[in-house]
């Protein structure tokens, strides 16, 4: 939706589609932060019940599902099941239930690379390959907090492996963070928003690695436990696997893997 469209929905097709569900979604109730399609499915996912947002989503999924992956294939598989998680989520119901969140367990899982392939210190790597393998254990045990937060981890070490492997293309970024007087700053005073954004601005992340990135950044934030006290946020199976997924998508660019 970064063009302000969804999908390649006119105005009008726009219209059509909220028509089934008795929305008007061109009303002035859903423009409160723009008038773009985009920001009108924002405001949408902000002001309905997850019910109504799920049965949507799902809908669009479908919809996308049959235009862009009619063979089941497409670079952005690992999206589809994310979103397809969190559908079944809002819904409250399990994969099994229901024809269209069955078809989310059937994609075939990314693998994830070879830790070796990816940049940083050799000491480090053995401890991502620890964080991983724990994130698997944890996953199994229904401990999905300490998936996204482990997760998170590994992305941000990993990225900082690739600053500190390629520190001129990193600090000649435009995005790279400046200290007062325009000096780059250290790696290590970098965050993880902006690891991600520099990574992708030198082309080491693509499109869709970065959002993912992005969205699991966010995730590993709740371990502030005001955060997710504010936001009543409850980790499930559904979002530790979506995190897991955000995170091989990144390293499999990170790796070379795609």
């Amino acid at each position: 939706m970064d063009t302000g469209n969804v999908l390649d929905l006119s105005d009008s097709d726009f219209e059509r589609f909220f028509e089934s569900y008795d929305i008007d979604i061109h009303c002035a109730r859903y423009q409160i932060n723009g008038p773009s399609n985009a920001k009108k499915m924002h405001t949408f996912w902000d002001l309905e019940p997850d019910e109504l947002v799920a049965r949507v989503l799902s809908d669009l999924l479908d919809f996308l599902e049959v235009l862009y992956f009619p063979a089941g294939e497409g670079r952005d598989l690992s999206a589809l099941r994310i979103c397809r998680a969190i559908s079944a989520r809002l819904l409250k119901v399990s994969f099994e239930e229901g024809s269209q969140i069955a078809e989310f367990s059937s994609i075939e899982e990314i693998e994830l690379p070879d830790v070796q392939e990816l940049p940083g210190d050799s000491a480090v790597t053995r401890i991502i390959q620890d964080r991983l393998e724990e994130a698997r254990t944890c996953q199994s045990a229904g401990a999905d907090l300490a998936v996204i937060f482990l997760c998170g981890s590994v992305l941000e070490a990993v990225l900082l492996g690739a600053a500190q492997e390629n520190p001129e293309t990193f600090n000649r970024s435009t995005c790279s963070p400046k200290k007062t007087g325009g000096k780059v700053k250290d790696f290590r005073d970098w965050s993880l928003s902006q690891l991600i954004d520099v990574a992708f601005d030198i082309g080491l992340l693509k499109p869709d690695s970065r959002r993912f990135s992005h969205a699991l950044r966010d995730f590993r934030n709740y371990i502030h436990p005001e955060q997710q006290l504010r936001e009543d946020f409850k980790p499930d199976a559904y979002t530790s696997e979506g995190c897991f997924q955000a995170l091989k998508t990144a390293l499999a660019d990170l790796s070379n893997a795609r």
